[in-house]
């Protein structure tokens, strides 16, 4: 039976990864993330999660880790944030071109100095041509659900990338909320033990399997595309196991994407994480104003979910992105993102781009109807 606890994002997120039955976690602490590492370390000890627990000395050690022990056959899973993330930046790419299926919790947090340690979008958005499949919570129900959606997709044999969980720090992680923990049983039908389609590193068989080895250019070529292309495919997984999750736990935060009232929208408000949310408030309020809002949710930022995109805008007037990040001397991310899309496919739908909360600090609702205001 599942039961409803309350719980913070980071624990909806320790959860997922118990839930899931990982093998191994590799563990170094860095606020606002510590806690879903310290949660674990507590379940492991406790004998209610059957893992290995690595206590590593570095980021950098923790991604090396998760990746060898993937690399022999086990589940694993670490957690980072901001400088965390950059200080593994270097086996971040390695654990993508190595195809190893981890899963990593990224509690968002904003790139110092000055130093701060709230919520921005810029560490996880700074990786994201590395290979890695990113998805972006809006709650903490996500967090868990996304975790046990993460190792379906990235353990497919037409798959086999690593997976990021978002989640804004504090705005999410340590905040509070009402989470169904689905039971044991089922999560184990949706989600079977990892079973590697190739060999794996065991220096008791005869038969090798490398990771990341030197190739030569021409190789190269090849071993990249096809990175790519099971990018691509991962968006048929995706959308099957987001369907299955639904048909068999009754939650959908939305596929590649998230609709909300969008079929007769003129303005659709853009975002990613908990502003999707905060847009959603902000549609219902000026929909009693007669105005036609809708708001668009990108919950996978990688691979980008361009099909769901342009059929989502196609007939739109204009679309406002409201994201906590900037590419400075730029634009945002998700703007630059969005207009690359629409270009491609030759639609001429102006897209306005609003950086907010960077650092962390509050978006509320009447700031982003002050935006949707201004561009009708």
């Amino acid at each position: 039976m599942s039961e409803v606890l309350a719980l913070t994002g980071n624990e909806a997120v320790a959860w997922g990864v118990r839930l899931s039955r990982v093998e191994v976690v590799a563990a170094y602490p860095i606020t606002p993330q510590t806690v879903i590492v310290e949660k674990l370390s507590e379940w492991v000890e406790g004998g209610e999660l059957d893992a290995e627990y690595i206590r590593v000395e570095s980021e950098h050690s923790a991604m090396s880790a998760v990746i060898g022990a993937s690399a022999a056959g086990a589940r694993a899973f670490t957690a980072t944030s901001s400088h965390g993330l950059f200080y593994m930046y270097e086996m971040v790419a390695f654990a993508a071109g190595a195809r190893v299926p981890v899963v990593m919790g990224v509690v968002n947090r904003f790139v110092g100095p000055p130093w701060n340690i709230w919520a921005d979008w810029m560490d996880a958005l700074a990786t994201r041509d590395l290979g890695w499949i990113q998805i972006w919570v809006s709650n903490n129900q996500e967090a868990l659900d996304s975790i046990i959606q993460a190792y379906r997709i990235a353990e497919d044999k037409h798959v086999l990338l690593p997976v990021m969980v978002m989640l804004e720090g504090f705005v999410l992680s340590h905040t509070s909320a009402p989470v169904r923990v689905p039971d044991q049983k089922d999560v184990d039908e949706f989600l079977p033990s990892y079973n590697p389609p190739h060999y794996v590193l065991n220096p008791e068989i005869s038969k090798t399997f490398g990771f990341g080895n030197i190739v030569w250019p021409w190789d190269t070529v090849h071993l990249r595309w096809d990175m790519h292309k099971a990018m691509l495919s991962a968006k048929g997984v995706i959308r099957r196991v987001v369907r299955e999750y639904e048909e068999r736990f009754g939650v959908n935060h939305g596929g590649l994407i998230k609709e909300y009232k969008v079929d007769d929208a003129e303005v659709v408000i853009v975002s990613m994480a908990s502003i999707a949310e905060t847009a959603e408030i902000v549609v219902d309020e000026l929909r009693k104003e007669g105005l036609k809002v809708g708001a668009l949710k990108i919950r996978f930022f990688r691979p980008f979910p361009t099909k769901e995109v342009i059929k989502a805008l196609k007939d739109k007037y204009r679309v406002v992105v409201v994201e906590r990040d900037i590419s400075l001397g730029h634009d945002g991310v998700l703007a630059m993102e969005l207009r690359s899309v629409l270009h491609r496919y030759d639609l001429q739908i102006p897209v306005y781009s609003i950086s907010l909360g960077l650092g962390g600090d509050e978006i509320l609702p009447r700031q982003i109807k002050k935006v949707v205001k201004e561009v009708m």
